[in-house]
């Protein structure tokens, strides 16, 4: 028989009627000490409710813990574990079993009670339900959610050291409570404009299809490939009223996206994503970069060598080799945008305004584009025409193919400049994804991860046990 004290200390004889609890089954519950009975504070101390009997505590010194012997009240016995439904009894299971209860201080504490197995008509032979802890699970409900809440605010290394348990149970965990948080919430509610974006997770490419509800800036739903059926399974969740009901999609005017959002949001507005377009110029920019570098070596590679050391004053010119050493790092003077570049990119951009005038072309051509998304509204559109027109007859066959493809996206891309829409919530959304895909590392399933962020992102983070959420 092993004494356990719940008080400001330890029992002395200066310390008149302390709070004793006996970890025997004649350790008696009913007996009250002050007004306060002691299985309440029992019930309260290990998270269970008053349909929770506890039949007695064993404290074992040795491991430092507590386990709590319990059963359930006759009206809370005999209910399916999925649906909580009353069920006829199958048989007693696996006989006794334990979960884990927050700690009490410095000691683990668990909750033992038998397991029986009831026959429910929707979902077949299942483990009756506990109502300190969900279905299939080996944790009561207030460790769960203080390991969700701790996974989302601290590191990997506190949640583990603190709950004294392994990264990839966290991750089985966090996986149960968005589910439970979920069967009491849809996000999907009120769904008008919408942000729709793919971004890789993991090596050997695996990639999350995310959407993101611009008019609330949350993540509201994610699932891992990035292919139609995919979508279409968020369009199958959303339903045919809801999806008839969104206004705008932005996206990165991939076909596959395009095509199954005209099928199932049939009133919506595309409007491809001003980032991405202005990148199709940045591609097209630097395809006329590297052949003014290669033909810079070409010319190199026929110039005679010069032997090492000091040249004489009499050393011929090798011009190809000088235009190819100018070039180096001439890539980020032609990509960032003017306001942001260095003094030495600055003179860069000078040399080869001079040296170059079909790359620095290009380079305009490139800021055409962008100035169309800077100026928007209707002034925009009128830009977008004189920079087709200007990118037709540029000779840079590059730039050429890039105007076929925006008249091919042309709508889509009014339509941004019309409602000033675009993905960098989307975008500003992946680049968080990205750190919580590196401290999820060693999640073993994707769900785990979606998890992780839908609890850290979707607007409805879990709370602390006994305490409502922020």
């Amino acid at each position: 028989m092993t004494d356990v004290w719940v008080g400001w200390g330890p029992p002395t004889c200066d310390t008149p009627f302390p709070l004793r609890f006996l970890a025997s089954q004649r350790s008696a519950t009913k007996a009250t000490e002050n007004g306060v009975r002691n299985d309440s504070v029992w019930r309260a101390l290990l998270g269970v409710g008053k349909k929770t009997v506890i039949e007695g505590l064993d404290f074992d010194e040795d491991r430092g813990m507590v386990v709590a012997r319990v059963h359930l009240t006759r009206s809370a016995r005999g209910r399916c574990g999925r649906c909580r439904r009353r069920c006829p009894g199958y048989d007693s299971g696996s006989g006794r079993r334990r979960w884990r209860a927050l700690d009490l201080g410095t000691t683990r504490a668990f909750l033992e009670a038998d397991s029986p197995r009831v026959s429910c008509p929707q979902h077949g032979v299942v483990v009756a339900s506990v109502p300190w802890a969900r279905h299939d699970a080996g944790h009561t409900h207030a460790f769960d959610d203080q390991t969700a809440w701790l996974a989302v605010a601290c590191s990997k290394t506190a949640v583990t050291k603190l709950m004294r348990i392994a990264w990839r149970t966290v991750g089985k965990v966090i996986t149960r409570v968005l589910a439970d948080l979920d069967a009491d919430l849809d996000r999907l509610e009120g769904l008008r404009r919408i942000g729709i974006d793919e971004i890789s997770y993991k090596r050997g490419h695996r990639y999350l299809l995310v959407v993101v509800d611009h008019d609330t800036r949350r993540l509201v739903w994610a699932a891992p490939g990035r292919d139609k059926a995919t979508l279409n399974g968020f369009f199958d969740l959303l339903g045919t009223e809801r999806s008839a009901a969104i206004t705008h999609v932005s996206a990165d005017s991939a076909d596959w996206i395009a095509e199954v959002v005209a099928r199932r949001a049939v009133n919506a507005v595309q409007c491809a994503d001003a980032f991405h377009v202005v990148a199709w110029a940045t591609e097209a920019l630097d395809a006329v970069r590297r052949q003014a570098w290669n033909d810079a070596r070409a010319l190199a590679r026929t110039e005679p060598r010069r032997s090492p050391g000091q040249q004489p004053n009499h050393a011929p010119p090798r011009p190809g080799h000088d235009l190819t050493r100018a070039f180096k790092n001439a890539r980020w003077a032609l990509w960032k945008n003017p306001e942001n570049l260095t003094e030495n990119q600055i003179a860069k951009l000078a040399w080869i305004t001079k040296t170059d005038p079909r790359l620095y072309r290009a380079y305009l051509l490139k800021e055409g584009l962008r100035h169309v998304f800077v100026v928007k509204g209707e002034e925009g559109k009128q830009a977008l025409d004189r920079w087709l027109s200007w990118a037709r007859r540029s000779r840079l066959p590059s730039f050429v193919r890039l105007a076929q493809r925006i008249v091919k996206y042309r709508a889509s891309i009014e339509a941004t400049l019309e409602h000033d829409l675009s993905n960098a919530l989307v975008e500003s959304t992946n680049t968080k994804i990205r750190l919580l895909t590196r401290i999820a590392f060693g999640f073993h399933s994707p769900e785990a991860l979606i998890a992780l962020i839908m609890l850290s992102l979707g607007g409805h983070r879990p709370a602390l046990p006994g305490r409502t959420a922020a």
